[in-house]
């Protein structure tokens, strides 16, 4: 990298703008080497955008990196998506900021003697509470996510959430049931 002048940071990740172009013409950087979000889904996803860009005449195609989903696969497993309450208190102010919990106890688990409760939290800003944030930890969080952090993506509010009808009985129904 030295010897061809490409910039890295005060930690030595390679500096990329967002189409992963580094400061040398024809070299580019996707991945754990930039320094960005270190996931593996991530890399593979800014590649293809860089491979679209590059090859398939898509000039402006590139990762959008906010709101990426990630999952502590934990037991039980934790997942997040979005604005934690203390950032979007700060980025919003605390007056905009609304947090809706529940805690589930899934039927997997409920009738064991090692119940394991699923605790949950949506932060939503503004007057028509957009979310912004998605928690949880319990059983199922690691597949129950992905759906979520789409509609979070799409720009989703707490109305629409509530205006969804709730799959019964599982523990993702209490993120379109919180009040």
């Amino acid at each position: 990298l030295e010897a061809a002048g490409v910039k890295t940071n005060e930690k030595g990740y390679i500096v990329v703008d967002k189409y992963q172009n580094t400061n040398i013409e024809g070299i580019y950087a996707v991945g754990d080497n930039t320094g960005a979000v270190e996931l593996t889904p991530v890399a593979v996803a800014a590649g293809r955008r860089l491979s679209e860009r590059l090859f398939n005449n898509k000039p402006d195609e590139h990762l959008d990196y906010s709101n990426i989903p990630t999952v502590v696969f934990s037991h039980p497993p934790i997942g997040t998506v979005g604005l934690t309450e203390p950032q979007a208190r700060e980025q919003y102010g605390d007056d905009q900021v609304k947090v809706y919990k529940s805690s589930f106890t899934a039927m997997y688990t409920a009738v064991t003697t090692h119940r394991q409760p699923c605790r949950m939290k949506l932060v939503c800003v503004g007057s028509e509470e957009k979310i912004v944030g998605i928690h949880g930890i319990g059983f199922g969080m690691d597949e129950m996510l992905q759906g979520f952090a789409v509609a979070l993506k799409m720009g989703a509010t707490k109305k629409d959430f509530d205006n969804t009808v709730a799959i019964h009985p599982t523990a993702a129904e209490e993120f379109v049931t919180m009040r």
